[in-house]
């Protein structure tokens, strides 16, 4: 993804979801997808998918058994 490209998700997701501290980070090895994160917390990765000229990204979050709260 070019820096324009992460520079333009990065502001749609921080309007959908409210957050200015949602932040993209590019991954070197992957230059299909970028980090998301919010402050310095990792929190799932953004993948570009380019199919019959358009364009869409998908976002894949992970969340672990023990991050979540005992109720």
């Amino acid at each position: 993804m070019s820096p324009n490209e992460i520079a333009k998700l990065e502001a749609y997701l921080q309007s959908k979801f409210g957050n200015t501290n949602i932040n993209l980070k590019k991954r070197p090895q992957a230059p299909d997808s970028v980090e998301f994160m919010i402050g310095s917390e990792f929190i799932g990765v953004a993948f570009r998918d380019e199919e019959e000229g358009e364009v869409s990204y998908s976002l894949s979050i992970c969340i672990l058994e023990e991050d979540l709260p005992s109720l």
